[in-house]
């Protein structure tokens, strides 16, 4: 058995697995709204965890931190993780339980359901602009995605690219489409667990093949800026500085855990609000290990590189790092060659994790949002479910033909793409989240203009403001943050308070939080 046969033959099991698996937990689950998009409400802390961070943790685990600490070194990589690891800790510790009482008592199921009933139960405009929003910003999420699917397969097997993508297209839709939430967390559970194999096997041989640690480290050392937290690599005998600014810019990538429609539906779905602090140490202990462990495997891939071990890496190539590594493992025999099937299925895995969870969660905002709350058309449970299941192949479609297109004006990478639609989430629905469940006085004029101001400068600033670099190249998502902040403020204190009725459920909720 060549080794080439062995890796397609694991992908190729992998996949019949996952297909399998989500079909059968589907079969079991509630054909109710809220059984297809919260799991009934009865998830457990450890499916609550690592589905919450295998659906966030998605291909730039495993492909875009790995390549971004490959191109520049450790400051851009490791302060991103920082702001990353805080994030997830300060999202379960200050949203997750609230956010859990809350939907319970207003019986919400989706996001922008939540922000309609907490703040304007008799009017659907803050739900009409939330649902509008998760479905705009989501299609480039999940074509990051295909992405990278099409990458590994196109690495692996010099497979047509489009090919690729359609193929991991396919598989995700296979189960998500017929078992909802709870196929999806479950497989995240199932997938998390494979990305973890995946860190830990690539990283132990890359450090091996690349002489030790001690000599990569030396390598490394000699590169201007590379292993300094201030400074950046920028190719050849230069380094760029990495300022105070900078670093509070990149690590305001943690703000964006605050409106992540995705991960908060996790925190929705958990059958007790009490067992939320486990899944808050398991989910902070995951997420700083396994981001420190994917920052390491760029380092030593640049290493590696410099040995001739595996091939020297520019731009957006330096993505397919690990793909390089387990290549190289697999030359070892059939026996290794089954290892890195099962090490590339990992990619596969933080990839489907991640698009499945989106697609659920667009797809409940179109159809119990848009369809039935906006557009007034009651549809009963079957057909509800089935407008939700169109809304994810449409989605995915859109988003296949947006992977096809790699130079995209919104990125040319992976860790790009998902930069920008994280971005796009964080400022939208993150202050909304945070004044909803800490501010009773907050109204739904504040919340609407908040959101729309914070769309409005995420773009404005991606496109206007940060080419003129310099001092303005700030991470998209930390002033459109605050701005979307400022403004709901500044407009719910102008505008009438909400009324005793609403201002009396919050009281409810919040008592003994």
């Amino acid at each position: 058995m060549s080794t080439s046969f062995a890796i397609l033959a694991v992908i190729i099991v992998y996949l019949l697995f996952v297909i399998f698996t989500g079909v059968m937990i589907g079969r079991k689950t509630k054909q109710s709204s809220e059984g297809f998009f919260l799991g009934g409400r009865g998830m457990g802390p450890l499916v609550t965890a690592m589905s919450a961070e295998a659906s966030d943790m998605s291909s730039y685990l495993l492909m875009g931190i790995p390549g971004v600490a490959y191109l520049t070194g450790v400051a851009d990589a490791t302060w991103t993780a920082i702001g990353l690891g805080i994030g997830t800790y300060l999202n379960f510790l200050l949203v997750a339980k609230r956010l859990r009482r809350y939907s319970a008592k207003i019986d919400a199921i989706t996001i922008p359901g939540f922000f309609q009933k907490r703040f304007a139960p008799k009017s659907t405009l803050i739900e009409t602009v939330a649902a509008l929003i998760i479905i705009i910003f989501f299609i480039p999420y999940v074509a990051s995605g295909l992405q990278a699917i099409g990458k590994l397969f196109t690495t692996l097997f010099e497979m047509d690219y489009i090919v690729g993508v359609v193929i991991g297209a396919v598989v995700i839709l296979s189960y998500s489409t017929i078992g909802g939430f709870g196929s999806v967390a479950v497989m995240d559970l199932i997938q998390s667990i494979i990305m973890t194999f995946a860190l830990a096997v690539i990283v132990f041989f890359a450090i091996n093949r690349a002489g030790g640690w001690g000599n990569a480290m030396q390598y490394l050392s000699t590169l201007p800026g590379y292993l300094k937290l201030n400074e950046t690599f920028t190719g050849g005998d230069t380094a760029g500085a990495y300022g105070i600014i900078t670093i509070i810019s990149t690590m305001a990538w943690g703000l964006g855990y605050f409106g992540m429609p995705h991960i908060l539906v996790r925190f929705m779905s958990i059958r007790d609000e009490n067992e939320l602090k486990l899944s808050r140490r398991i989910a902070a202990v995951w997420v700083f290990i396994s981001m420190g462990v994917a920052i390491i495997i760029g380092l030593i891939g640049k290493a590696m590189s410099h040995s001739g071990a595996i091939v020297e890496l520019a731009g957006s190539d330096s993505e397919r790092v690990i793909i390089y590594i387990a290549n190289l493992l697999a030359k070892n025999g059939v026996f290794f060659a089954i290892i890195a099937g099962v090490i590339l299925a990992g990619i596969l895995a933080a990839t489907m994790s991640t698009a499945d969870s989106q697609l659920l969660c667009a797809a409940s905002s179109f159809s119990e949002n848009l369809m039935q709350d906006t557009f007034k058309k009651k549809l009963d449970q079957k057909t509800s479910l089935i407008a939700a299941r169109c809304t994810i192949v449409v989605i995915i479609i859109l988003a296949i033909f947006i992977a096809s297109n790699p130079e995209s004006p919104i990125g040319k990478s992976i860790f790009q793409v998902v930069a920008f639609a994280w971005a796009g989430f964080g400022a939208c629905f993150g202050p909304g989240m945070l004044l909803a469940l800490f501010d009773k006085k907050m109204n739904h004029q504040g919340i609407v203009a908040g959101m729309l101001a914070g769309a409005i400068m995420i773009f404005v600033w991606k496109f206007g403001v940060r080419p003129l670099g310099g001092a303005w190249n700030i991470y998209e998502l930390l002033p459109a943050f605050l701005v979307n902040l400022v403004v709901a403020i500044i407009v719910s204190k102008v505008t009438p308070e909400p009324s005793a009725e609403i201002q009396k459920t919050y009281d409810e909720v919040m008592t003994n939080i």
